[in-house]
Protein backbone atom coordinates (compact mmCIF):
# COMPACT_ATOMS: atom_id res chain seq x y z
CA UNK A 1 0.00 0.00 0.00
CA UNK A 2 1.49 3.54 -0.99
CA UNK A 3 1.43 6.31 1.66
CA UNK A 4 -1.76 7.72 2.06
CA UNK A 5 -2.24 11.81 3.36
CA UNK A 6 -4.90 12.52 5.52
CA UNK A 7 -6.04 14.82 2.41
CA UNK A 8 -6.72 11.73 0.25
CA UNK A 9 -7.98 9.94 3.32
CA UNK A 10 -10.81 12.93 3.47
CA UNK A 11 -11.33 12.94 0.13
CA UNK A 12 -11.90 8.82 0.07
CA UNK A 13 -14.03 9.06 3.52
CA UNK A 14 -16.15 12.33 1.98
CA UNK A 15 -16.97 10.61 -1.50
CA UNK A 16 -17.73 7.28 -0.35
CA UNK A 17 -19.85 8.43 2.16
CA UNK A 18 -21.64 10.80 0.10
CA UNK A 19 -22.13 7.60 -2.70
CA UNK A 20 -23.30 5.47 0.38
CA UNK A 21 -25.61 8.30 1.88
CA UNK A 22 -26.95 8.26 -1.87
CA UNK A 23 -27.10 4.97 -2.08
CA UNK A 24 -29.50 4.74 0.80
CA UNK A 25 -31.94 7.52 0.19
CA UNK A 26 -31.94 5.96 -3.65
CA UNK A 27 -33.39 2.51 -1.74
CA UNK A 28 -35.96 4.76 0.48
CA UNK A 29 -37.32 5.72 -3.11
CA UNK A 30 -37.25 2.05 -4.31
CA UNK A 31 -38.66 0.93 -1.28
CA UNK A 32 -41.52 3.11 -1.28
CA UNK A 33 -42.23 2.86 -4.88
CA UNK A 34 -42.31 -0.61 -4.38
CA UNK A 35 -44.46 -0.56 -1.53
CA UNK A 36 -46.75 1.97 -2.00
CA UNK A 37 -47.33 3.17 -6.21
CA UNK A 38 -47.08 -0.50 -7.52
CA UNK A 39 -49.18 -1.80 -6.03
CA UNK A 40 -51.48 0.89 -6.83
CA UNK A 41 -50.66 -0.10 -10.93
CA UNK A 42 -50.23 -3.72 -10.16
CA UNK A 43 -53.34 -5.42 -9.75
CA UNK A 44 -55.39 -4.86 -12.20
CA UNK A 45 -53.59 -3.97 -15.47
CA UNK A 46 -54.35 -1.93 -17.85
CA UNK A 47 -56.97 0.21 -16.04
CA UNK A 48 -54.62 1.22 -13.03
CA UNK A 49 -51.82 2.09 -15.66
CA UNK A 50 -52.51 5.79 -16.18
CA UNK A 51 -51.40 6.16 -13.06
CA UNK A 52 -47.73 5.52 -14.94
CA UNK A 53 -48.36 8.17 -17.82
CA UNK A 54 -46.74 11.72 -17.63
CA UNK A 55 -48.59 14.30 -16.56
CA UNK A 56 -51.59 12.36 -15.61
CA UNK A 57 -50.35 10.05 -13.02
CA UNK A 58 -47.03 9.56 -11.31
CA UNK A 59 -44.30 8.79 -14.10
CA UNK A 60 -41.00 9.17 -11.67
CA UNK A 61 -38.84 8.87 -14.94
CA UNK A 62 -37.17 12.53 -14.51
CA UNK A 63 -36.72 11.61 -11.03
CA UNK A 64 -35.28 8.14 -11.85
CA UNK A 65 -32.60 9.63 -14.06
CA UNK A 66 -31.46 12.15 -12.20
CA UNK A 67 -31.21 10.26 -9.32
CA UNK A 68 -29.27 7.42 -10.76
CA UNK A 69 -27.13 9.76 -13.04
CA UNK A 70 -25.92 11.65 -9.47
CA UNK A 71 -25.27 8.39 -8.02
CA UNK A 72 -23.42 6.72 -10.77
CA UNK A 73 -21.01 9.92 -10.72
CA UNK A 74 -20.49 9.88 -7.11
CA UNK A 75 -20.26 5.92 -7.30
CA UNK A 76 -17.14 6.44 -9.68
CA UNK A 77 -16.38 9.57 -7.43
CA UNK A 78 -15.47 7.29 -4.94
CA UNK A 79 -13.80 4.97 -6.65
CA UNK A 80 -11.40 7.62 -7.92
CA UNK A 81 -10.64 8.67 -4.70
CA UNK A 82 -10.41 5.55 -2.62
CA UNK A 83 -8.04 3.84 -5.08
CA UNK A 84 -5.30 4.08 -3.24
CA UNK A 85 -6.79 2.08 -0.53
CA UNK A 86 -6.21 -1.51 -1.97
CA UNK A 87 -8.94 -3.47 0.15
CA UNK A 88 -11.66 -0.75 -0.14
CA UNK A 89 -10.58 -0.30 -3.87
CA UNK A 90 -11.41 -3.85 -5.00
CA UNK A 91 -15.01 -3.77 -3.29
CA UNK A 92 -16.09 -1.10 -4.34
CA UNK A 93 -14.80 -2.13 -8.13
CA UNK A 94 -17.02 -5.46 -7.42
CA UNK A 95 -20.34 -3.71 -6.21
CA UNK A 96 -20.05 -1.53 -8.99
CA UNK A 97 -19.72 -4.33 -11.59
CA UNK A 98 -22.96 -5.64 -9.66
CA UNK A 99 -24.62 -2.27 -9.62
CA UNK A 100 -24.12 -1.64 -13.05
CA UNK A 101 -25.22 -4.81 -13.88
CA UNK A 102 -28.30 -4.08 -12.17
CA UNK A 103 -28.61 -1.48 -14.33
CA UNK A 104 -28.21 -2.74 -17.30
CA UNK A 105 -30.98 -5.18 -16.16
CA UNK A 106 -33.35 -2.28 -15.32
CA UNK A 107 -32.61 -0.88 -18.47
CA UNK A 108 -33.53 -3.49 -20.60
CA UNK A 109 -36.09 -5.06 -18.89
CA UNK A 110 -37.53 -2.75 -16.31
CA UNK A 111 -37.62 0.52 -18.42
CA UNK A 112 -39.03 -0.53 -21.53
CA UNK A 113 -41.82 -2.74 -19.81
CA UNK A 114 -42.69 0.76 -17.74
CA UNK A 115 -42.82 2.40 -21.33
CA UNK A 116 -44.81 -0.59 -22.64
CA UNK A 117 -47.34 -0.28 -19.86
CA UNK A 118 -47.53 3.34 -20.19
CA UNK A 119 -48.25 2.86 -23.78
CA UNK A 120 -50.98 0.87 -23.12
CA UNK A 121 -52.46 3.10 -20.74
CA UNK A 122 -52.54 6.28 -23.47
CA UNK A 123 -54.19 3.85 -26.17
CA UNK A 124 -56.58 1.57 -24.24
CA UNK A 125 -54.85 -1.52 -25.50
CA UNK A 126 -53.47 -4.52 -24.37
CA UNK A 127 -52.34 -8.63 -25.01
CA UNK A 128 -53.62 -11.52 -23.02
CA UNK A 129 -50.57 -12.11 -21.20
CA UNK A 130 -50.25 -8.60 -19.20
CA UNK A 131 -50.81 -9.95 -16.55
CA UNK A 132 -48.19 -12.71 -16.53
CA UNK A 133 -46.03 -9.61 -17.77
CA UNK A 134 -46.83 -7.24 -14.94
CA UNK A 135 -46.56 -10.05 -12.57
CA UNK A 136 -43.24 -11.14 -13.66
CA UNK A 137 -42.08 -7.15 -13.64
CA UNK A 138 -43.27 -6.97 -10.06
CA UNK A 139 -42.01 -10.37 -8.75
CA UNK A 140 -38.34 -9.24 -10.08
CA UNK A 141 -38.40 -5.75 -9.14
CA UNK A 142 -38.25 -7.17 -5.57
CA UNK A 143 -35.44 -8.83 -6.64
CA UNK A 144 -33.54 -5.99 -8.17
CA UNK A 145 -34.60 -3.46 -5.13
CA UNK A 146 -33.10 -6.43 -3.01
CA UNK A 147 -29.87 -6.36 -4.63
CA UNK A 148 -29.41 -2.94 -4.23
CA UNK A 149 -30.17 -2.97 -0.69
CA UNK A 150 -27.40 -5.36 -0.35
CA UNK A 151 -25.04 -3.30 -2.57
CA UNK A 152 -25.38 -0.44 -0.03
CA UNK A 153 -25.22 -2.43 2.89
CA UNK A 154 -21.68 -3.39 1.37
CA UNK A 155 -20.74 0.26 1.49
CA UNK A 156 -20.93 0.28 5.05
CA UNK A 157 -17.73 -2.07 6.11
CA UNK A 158 -15.94 0.08 3.14
CA UNK A 159 -16.72 3.18 4.99
CA UNK A 160 -15.43 1.71 8.05
CA UNK A 161 -12.07 0.22 6.32
CA UNK A 162 -11.86 4.20 4.83
CA UNK A 163 -11.92 5.73 8.44
CA UNK A 164 -9.53 3.22 10.46
CA UNK A 165 -7.01 4.47 8.01
CA UNK A 166 -6.74 7.87 9.41
CA UNK A 167 -3.63 8.82 11.10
Amino acid sequence: MTSLTPQYINRAEIWLCITTLIYFLMNGAQIFETIVFVPKWVPSPPDNFKLLLDGKGTSLKTFWIVFHSLHEITFILAIIFCWKIDAVRSWLLILFVIHFAVRVWTLSFFAPNIIHFQKMAATQTFSEELVRKVSLWQSLNYVRVAIFIAISCGMIPLCMRVFAQRP
